[in-house]
């Protein structure tokens, strides 16, 4: 039997292993930079159906663009945490742990895709759709919740 502690460390990629406690109003700030984020997707068109819809037909470099700029940026910043050892605002160590390839990535990967173009949107900004008043997007949440939840489910059961 497994323990929730090794699932854990298994799912993730990076670790806290803070045991700092703050009040609720702490978090306000986490609202705040996902409102900006947010806003940032809707005036970028990451949200736009269309833009999904013209990607996933190769017919334009805009989502492309977008989404290699944030790879970039993403790999420039784990090297730069890996290079100068760079710790939390607490002082705490960044531990980046290594994955293991698994083809369930694979196919994961392919279930994801075919979910994004079907429903044109990612799981990311979802709410940022529902915010533009796109209700209809709450049927792709409630899926993708209860996709999260199925997974969680057969996890056992799974080839991983």
């Amino acid at each position: 039997m497994t323990k929730e502690k090794d699932i854990h460390h298994q799912d993730t990629i990076c670790t806290n292993e803070s045991n700092l406690q703050y009040r609720w109003y702490y978090n306000l700030k986490y609202l705040l930079v996902g409102i900006f984020f947010g806003i940032v997707f809707v005036k970028a068109e990451v949200i736009s159906w269309f833009r999904i819809q013209e990607m996933f037909r190769l017919q334009s470099f805009h989502m492309y663009g977008i989404i290699g700029t944030a790879i970039l940026t993403g790999m420039v910043s784990i090297w730069l945490i890996k290079r100068f050892n760079i710790k939390t605002i607490h002082g705490e160590p960044i531990s980046i742990a290594l994955k293991k390839f698994n083809k369930g990535q694979i196919y994961g990967g392919l279930i994801f895709g075919f979910g994004w173009a079907i429903t044109g949107a990612c799981p990311g900004p979802l709410f940022a759709q529902i915010g533009t008043g796109a209700l209809v997007v709450t049927v792709t949440l409630l899926s993708a919740i209860f996709g999260t939840w199925v997974y969680g489910y057969f996890r056992e059961k799974l080839p991983h």
